[in-house]
């Protein structure tokens, strides 16, 4: 081939290269732009249902096409103090300090992962877990981590902390499908606790069944309610 040709195709190819590559930029930050849109949108309003939903309806509708799940949205104000409390001292202890991020728990999470050689420990903020539970899939890769961390920079840039919690409180499983049939206002310091131990896989265990494992959570969980900051 001539030297002439060779430089035409690769020239093309150039052109084709950054083209696609354009075309790549402009999707990934429209999608960016969708995400941070709703999360805008949702400083006054509430989601019709979370990714999780959608995902545990799609499940549950392979089974039965009439399967639905029940939710009912509850204001901040209407929530107890003690359901706050309990779910900051399980899972986000500096929910008030940190930007979405707790890095000394990533650091200690990575340290113990290393040492085991497995993923054994996680160091998810409510943030994080609300990015999740709102937008993403249930799948573990870099990519979705990377959407996540960006998804939580945006709910800790636009919404205050009394926001993502209350969203979180309202779109966590084991709160929102209402576990203990009792008003989200009134629960008790000892129910709130069992609530906030059996949030990561609430489905494992069935009303009423406290195992060692969940008892041992519970008085943890007790523990520390009472130095758990809320805004």
């Amino acid at each position: 081939m001539a030297r002439g040709a060779v430089r035409r195709v690769a020239r093309v190819a150039w052109k084709v290269f950054c083209y696609t590559l354009g075309i790549l930029v402009v999707a990934a930050l429209a999608v960016q732009l969708w995400f941070f849109a709703h999360v805008l949108w949702w400083r006054s309003f509430q989601p019709e249902q979370s990714a999780f939903m959608a995902a545990r309806v799609a499940q549950l509708r392979a089974k039965d096409p009439k399967a639905k799940l029940a939710h009912r949205w509850v204001p901040y104000e209407r929530v107890s103090s003690q359901l706050k409390r309990a779910v900051v001292a399980a899972e986000d202890a500096k929910f008030m300090d940190h930007e979405g991020f707790d890095w000394e728990a990533i650091s200690k999470a990575i340290e113990k992962n290393e040492k085991k050689g497995r993923v054994v420990s996680g160091a998810s903020t409510i943030s994080q877990q609300l990015a999740k539970n709102l937008f993403l899939s249930g799948e573990r890769s870099w990519i979705r981590k990377g959407q996540e961390a960006v998804i939580t920079w945006m709910l800790e840039s636009a919404l205050s902390k009394r926001r993502i919690l209350e969203l979180y409180l309202n779109y966590a499983e084991v709160i929102a499908g209402g576990r203990l049939g009792v008003n989200a206002g009134a629960l008790s310091a000892q129910q709130a606790a069992f609530l906030a131990a059996i949030l990561p896989s609430p489905r494992r265990y069935a009303p009423g069944r406290i195992t060692p494992y969940v008892a041992g959570r519970i008085e943890t969980i007790l523990a520390r309610m009472p130095a758990a900051q809320i805004p």
